[in-house]
């Protein structure tokens, strides 16, 4: 390789091509790691993002079974409530009746 030398004002075809293929190498490395490394942070984002969907979805679950039994309790209530308002319904009606 003349181009170690001092007096070398020219660079030969042979070491044009290896620093060629040695800076190519480096670029594509770069390259390559940056690509891998921009795939690395989406890819834990998206399992970040999963896993909060996930306990979205089981805290959605819980609310609509809390909803549920609320429903269920408001029914049984509301039934309470029409039963005694026939109760009273009726106690009034033999009252007239009486009279």
């Amino acid at each position: 390789m003349p181009e170690i030398t001092n007096g070398c004002m020219d660079m030969t075809n042979a070491s044009s091509t290896y620093l060629s293929i040695a800076v190519g190498g480096v670029v594509g490395a770069l390259i390559s790691w940056l690509v891998f490394h921009l795939q690395k942070k989406s890819t834990n984002k998206q399992e970040e993002n999963l896993q909060r969907l996930n306990e979205l979805n089981e805290s959605h679950d819980r609310i609509l079974k809390l909803i549920q039994q609320f429903q269920k309790h408001q029914e049984r209530m509301l039934d309470q409530i029409l039963s005694m308002d026939k109760k009273i319904d009726s106690s009034i009606e033999k009252k007239k009746d009486v009279k």
